[in-house]
């Protein structure tokens, strides 16, 4: 199924009960924030998705809604502040995509509800109590299988390229889903027999020394875990690993259309939506 469409359907179903509400009250427009940790140049075909989706449901930006955009531009820190803008500006509701989005809103209100967009994670980084029953004002789609995912990446790069030994991990510690990520590829690791290379890039400033760190130690193949900024940086993710004749695995299949595949041609995305699993190699 694609995920485009599946993301539109889903978040937009969310989105047309409390919208309904606001709207038997007479005269007011409802009005949605939208909390996004990158640009509005980064995969804009996901917003064209989230809009003509609202309009098949019969809400017609700058009609009978307005949408109130705010974007990080890739600055974790600017969320918390870009949230409580959000909440002065007594939107109906707030829609987010990722886990850093998503808690900077949850931090930022308690009563406004808010539709989250492909969280890997909700439950493990307390974002809900559970998929069945998420409480509080979050509900919205899960973008992951689990954690197992990220253990099936690596165990996928070892059988891609039977004779690496060391794994370079790059993630983001300003992401709350890595931390859990972290323990369950350990974990994998140990159980094929490889060593990890645990590296962390808070920005696109410390992308050059992760990759000249992955050379001192000659690590054999790299897994970038699935995040807002790493995504949003990822042509040039993919030209560094390429340089450095990396077989790479990412978490998105937006990775690999972007450059990610190494000289050797062992490059793969892995990637979760409507489907429990589906695994896409190039």
């Amino acid at each position: 199924m694609n995920r485009r469409w599946f993301l539109r359907t889903m978040s937009v179903s969310l989105l047309a009960a409390p919208l309904a509400a606001d709207a038997q009250q007479a005269g007011k427009v409802p009005r949605i924030g939208f909390l996004r940790v990158t640009s509005p140049s980064d995969r804009p075909p996901l917003l064209d998705a989230f809009r003509q989706g609202l309009r098949e449901i019969g809400w017609v930006e700058g009609q009978n809604i307005v949408i109130d955009y705010r974007y990080a531009e890739g600055r974790v820190d600017r969320l918390p502040d870009l949230a409580a803008e959000l909440v002065r500006l007594k939107v109906d509701l707030i829609v987010s995509e990722g886990t850093q989005g998503v808690t900077a809103a949850k931090n930022a209100t308690e009563t406004i509800p808010i539709v989250m967009i492909a969280v890997r994670d909700p439950v493990g980084t307390g974002l809900i109590a559970s998929l069945a029953r998420p409480g509080g004002n979050v509900t919205g789609v899960s973008g992951s299988a689990g954690l197992e995912i990220v253990a099936k990446q690596l165990e996928l790069l070892k059988e891609t390229v039977p004779k690496i030994r060391r794994v370079a991990i790059l993630s983001n510690p300003a992401n709350a889903y890595h931390q859990l990520a972290i323990r369950e590829v350990n974990v994998a690791a140990r159980s094929l027999g490889l060593q990890l290379q645990l590296l962390e890039a808070r920005g696109p400033n410390e992308f050059d020394g992760a990759f000249a760190a992955m050379a001192k130690e000659r690590v054999g193949a790299l897994l970038v875990l699935s995040d807002a900024m790493l995504n949003s940086h990822r042509t040039r993710l993919a030209d560094l690993a390429v340089r450095s004749r990396l077989p790479a695995a990412y978490g998105g299949r937006e990775s690999v259309e972007a450059g990610g595949s190494c000289l050797t041609g062992r490059a793969f995305s892995i990637s979760t939506g409507a489907a429990p699993r589906t695994w896409t190699r190039s």
